[in-house]
């Protein structure tokens, strides 16, 4: 289906280098790039443009319009969001979602995954010793930095920061001209390696997700829809919050299948269980 096709990677930041060698390898397909749309007229990390959708949207927008500006068929694009892991309480966590879509054939496939393998962060500054120090704990020079007079004040930014002299010139700037100094991870991709990891890592979770071909019609993406709680308690046998199946549904012609105790388990620990350990 996808053999020796052209294959758009909507991104200005680079992602071709996580994302292309792995579609090319496991696809037979041929990557390029384009300018013609401006992704970041969607939203930016730094502020000045806000995202007016959620993630999933924003992304298949950013396909669409891409596929529109470039005349092809074939796209993959991803999003990345940024903030509080929704579990491990006070964790930054990097969520990244990627879209494959295939007009040609109907085809539109979403993976995501997310991790507390990110340096974002962000601080208000009031002196150069307080850059430095903020500059060392997220990576600096790897990773790039962004400054601006406070974090709702795009008046002047400086973006893409990856030398300590220019780091230092442009807080002298900002501080001369404003009296304050706001500085913030560089979350873009070209300029966040532990980024372009997890961009990495979610690229080869949505060509295994397009290589899983539905057993009744080979529709590619018959990967986990839902997931069902349920699992019992090993004590009381109560249902708990834990999975009991995974639900996997083919998009074309609604084939399911139910998978019971997915991770290799077939009852639950009752720490887990609202009854005995409410």
């Amino acid at each position: 289906m996808f053999q020796g096709r052209t294959l758009l990677i909507a991104t200005m930041h680079h992602k071709e280098k996580a994302i292309a060698p792995i579609f090319e390898k496991e696809l037979g397909v041929k990557c390029f790039t384009s300018d013609k749309f401006d992704t970041d007229t969607l939203g930016t990390f730094s502020g000045e443009v806000a995202r007016k959708n959620n993630a999933l949207n924003t992304l298949r927008e950013k396909c669409l319009f891409s596929i529109e500006k470039n005349d092809c068929d074939l796209v993959v694009a991803s999003e990345g969001s940024f903030g509080s892991h929704p579990l491990i309480f006070f964790a930054p966590a990097n969520e990244e979602m990627l879209m494959f879509k295939d007009i040609k054939n109907d085809v539109e496939i979403v993976v995501k995954a997310i991790s507390t393998e990110t340096n974002f962060n962000a601080a208000e500054i009031k002196n150069e010793s307080e850059l430095m120090q903020f500059a060392n704990k997220v990576k600096f020079p790897s990773h790039g930095l962004i400054l601006k007079p406070s974090e709702n004040d795009f008046s002047k930014i400086v973006k893409g920061i990856t030398d300590e002299v220019t780091l230092k010139n442009s807080f002298k700037e900002i501080m001369n001209e404003f009296g304050t100094a706001y500085v913030e991870t560089d979350m873009r991709a070209l300029y966040n390696p532990t980024r372009m990891e997890l961009i990495e890592k979610v690229t080869l979770k949505l060509i295994k997700a397009i290589q899983s071909k539905c057993p009744n019609c080979n529709y590619p993406g018959f990967i986990v829809s839902e997931s069902k709680p349920g699992l019992k308690c090993d004590l009381c046998h109560s249902p708990t919050r834990s999975i009991l199946s995974d639900i996997s549904k083919c998009k074309k012609c609604n084939y399911t299948t139910e998978q019971l105790y997915p991770n290799n388990k077939t009852t639950e620990d009752p720490m887990y269980c609202d009854f005995c350990n409410p």
